[in-house]
């Protein structure tokens, strides 16, 4: 953990102990919450988004969810990809010193890239159109998915964002992106319409368009 913090830049400055009775809580539980400062003057808000935005994410999607399907090892499944668990804050510096006006950025942790997209398109009131050959999917992860009928944008992501710039710095955004550990593979996924508002859909590989909704029922799989 500390060296983690270290590599975020940031301190851990609390902690605690219980004594529980034998067998009634065996083991290390860390459980955290992080405080922060954002600068005078930096507004970044779902708000903010325009028509004619880039979308960007900074690297593959849904690593993590499928991570934690072959850890379990209910389904005899094995994968080589790991979870994407990273600190972003160095990341998120470098994008904001290379695209200053960056609208909106979020993580993509439960429910997915699509969850995520689908809450700031209805924040924002806006459309949003990404494109399925654009996505930045790991072979094994879409193959999983394929077997098991689960849709790679509802998995979770523990390292990936979604980013929301104007059109005129999306390359500077997407060069200082790559150039971070984390953001190495990023791309632009889609833009963002004038609507129909709170409405994601997505372009897909045969040219036609489909509707991409919240997350409905259980996530699968299970991470919390």
């Amino acid at each position: 953990m500390q060296a983690q913090a270290q590599k975020a830049g940031v301190r851990i400055v609390t902690g605690d102990t219980k004594v529980v009775e034998r067998g009634k809580g065996d083991g290390v539980f860390v459980t955290t919450a992080g405080v922060g400062v954002i600068p005078a003057g930096r507004e970044i808000a779902a708000g903010q988004i325009r028509p004619g935005d880039v979308v960007i994410v900074n690297g593959p999607l849904g690593n993590h969810g499928a991570a934690i399907l072959a850890a379990r090892g209910d389904l005899a499944l094995t994968v080589t990809v790991g979870s994407d668990c990273a600190a972003l804050n160095h990341l998120m510096e470098a994008a904001l010193a290379a695209a200053p006006n960056l609208r909106a950025a979020r993580d993509a942790t439960r429910g997915g890239v699509a969850s995520a997209l689908n809450e700031m398109a209805d924040a924002a009131g806006v459309g949003i159109i990404i494109d399925e050959a654009a996505l930045p999917l790991h072979p094994e992860v879409r193959g999983l998915c394929e077997i098991l009928g689960l849709e790679p944008l509802y998995l979770a992501n523990e390292g990936t964002l979604v980013a929301f710039v104007p059109e005129a710095e999306a390359e500077a955004a997407l060069a200082a992106i790559r150039a971070c550990p984390e953001g190495r593979d990023a791309v632009a996924i889609g833009t963002v319409q004038a609507g129909p508002k709170g409405r994601v859909a997505m372009r897909t590989l045969f040219g036609g368009l489909r509707i991409v909704d919240m997350l409905v029922g259980e996530q699968l799989p299970r991470i919390c």
